[in-house]
């Protein structure tokens, strides 16, 4: 007898003559594949808020079934000289059991974006090292010890399970308190959900993993960023893939770089954050034939309103630590200087107690999700034109050949008469060359790793250039205000101020013209000529 088991085939078996007779065999079911996992957002919140996170009004009107709570411990391994921690990675588990590799630092030509859990690499049993350990033995570094409170939400867009972590992280000589949030669900109801919660609980993407919190604490060294400076689209083969690319990139280096703006931190939280805000509005500008509607241009409008909020406290800051320190030294027992310095920091303060207002309000919490919303589910497809959805299929190069040609054309033409140019033209030549150098630390990396350092550097010395001419306009200005009527003193304070910039730009003038005579068309890293 022969027989095949498989679909649509036959088996022979011999009949009552012994003739050969056909039966029909019911087809083998295909092996189904295993369910995708569904979408998971984590959200770092203080412990205090976790605390009361039960009682939020959006999970009293939605939660489903119980909630079930747990002690929970997990614990974290490495090698003793950090060997797994070198390479972004983690082995994590509980107190028994299999242990999971994670990784917590991703490759910088990976995409990412906010909230994004730590990657899964490897399943191992307990007891057992990963090869990437190099065959050291493994230590316990830190452990995680509280409370697991899960419970799900029944939303109109579907049904989210949540797991709350609150406790305490522990290593050999310090431990901290720390909570965190996990969401799972279908996209649309983890987004309502996700913003349902921060509407009324301080939730934000965390700036590191757990895991990562971990390492930091029992090394004594600081956390690392999953993301920071221009976002790297080596990796990325079409227009959509470089623009997701840098959107998330730089929406994670928004989220860093504002968390570490304080009135008593240093001016270079409040400077690097305008500087992600600019580059990402900038992507918007760069992909925008591709990517234009609404949903973008509202997330645009609304990262404007912050950058105006935060160009005050910036300028405070250079003013009070650039041309004003400048001036103190110069006049070291000037007491009318003296004073016009103090008035300048009580105004930075301001700048800097409408910056922190900001920072810690709803609406701020709100906008991070919606700009996270908006590229999780590529809004800009629904609202795309058919040639606009034709084009994010694009190949990248040649889409940012073409932005960056008409960007260097326009600087060339702005810049004919560079030695003849009036302040108002300076300062518009230098809006074109940050132009022109955000789109080209978009694309540098497609065409080559080496390929834009050369016209990055000297774009930028451009830039630093012709921005001393910009900065003793606004100094100028911010010295005005500081003008009391009727009182002498702080006039000619004020005065002498004004001064020391006009000196200023007449001595770096000659900088901008040098920089501007370095860039010629042979710096073009996407020209074929």
């Amino acid at each position: 007898m022969t027989m095949s088991t498989g679909a649509g085939r036959s088996a022979r078996q011999p009949g009552a003559e012994g003739e050969a007779e056909t039966v029909e065999l019911p087809p083998v079911p295909a092996a189904e594949a295993p369910p995708a996992p569904l979408p998971r957002l984590d959200f770092a919140l203080t412990p205090e808020a976790a605390s009361r996170l039960a009682r939020a009004p959006v999970v009293q009107a939605h939660r489903s079934g119980r909630t079930r709570g747990a002690s929970a411990d997990i614990l974290w391994f490495d090698t003793a000289e950090g060997a797994l921690a070198a390479q972004g990675l983690t082995l994590q588990s509980g107190r028994r059991g299999a242990r999971t590799l994670l990784r917590t630092l991703p490759p910088p030509e990976a995409p990412w974006h906010p909230c994004q859990p730590p990657a899964e690499i490897a399943t191992l049993p307990e007891g057992e090292a990963p090869e990437e350990a190099g065959g050291a033995p493994l230590v316990a570094i830190a452990a995680f010890t509280g409370r697991r409170l899960s419970f799900r939400l029944a939303l109109p867009e579907g049904e989210v399970a949540a797991e709350l972590l609150n406790g305490r992280l522990r290593a050999v000589a310090a431990e901290s308190p720390t909570a965190r949030l996990s969401l799972s669900g279908p996209l649309p109801a983890l987004l309502a959900a996700a913003q349902g919660l921060s509407a009324q609980v301080p939730l934000l993407p965390p700036l590191t993993p757990l895991a990562e919190e971990a390492r930091a604490l029992a090394t004594g060294t600081p956390a690392r960023p999953h993301r920071l400076g221009a976002p790297d689209t080596s990796g990325a083969t079409t227009v959509e893939d470089a623009f997701l690319r840098a959107y998330g990139h730089l929406l994670e280096v928004v989220r860093q770089q504002s968390a570490r703006i304080g009135p008593d931190a240093g001016p270079e939280g409040v400077h690097q954050t305008r500087v992600a805000l600019r580059r990402l509005r900038s992507v918007f500008r760069v992909f925008r034939a591709a990517t234009d509607g609404p949903a973008l241009r509202g997330i645009d409008a609304r990262f404007r309103e912050v950058l105006a909020v935060l160009g005050p406290a910036r300028d405070w800051d250079v003013f009070v630590a650039g041309v004003g320190r400048d001036v103190a030294a110069a006049f070291p027992e000037e007491k009318r200087i003296a004073a016009l310095l103090r008035a300048a920091e009580a105004r930075r303060r301001e700048a800097y107690a409408a910056v922190m207002a900001m920072l810690e309000g709803q609406p701020w919490r709100l906008l991070l999700l919606d700009a996270l919303g908006t590229l999780l589910t590529r809004a800009w497809r629904a609202e795309a034109t058919v040639e606009g959805l034709a084009a994010l299929d694009e190949p990248v190069r040649e889409f940012g050949r073409g932005i960056l040609d008409r960007r260097w054309s326009r600087l060339r033409r702005a810049g004919e008469e560079f030695e003849t140019l009036s302040a108002e033209e300076l300062h518009e030549l230098r809006l074109d060359g940050k132009r022109l150098r955000y789109a080209a630390e978009v694309f540098a990396p497609i065409f080559g790793a080496k390929a834009g350092r050369r016209f990055l550097r000297r774009v930028a010395a451009l830039q630093e250039g012709l921005g001393v001419a910009n900065d003793a306009a606004v100094a100028r200005g911010l010295a005005r205000s500081l003008t009391v009527p009727g009182n002498g003193a702080r006039a000619w304070a004020v005065g002498v101020l004004e001064g020391w910039c006009e000196a200023r730009v007449a001595v770096h003038r000659g900088d901008a013209f040098a920089a501007w005579d370095r860039l010629s068309g042979k710096d073009r890293f996407w020209s074929d000529a």
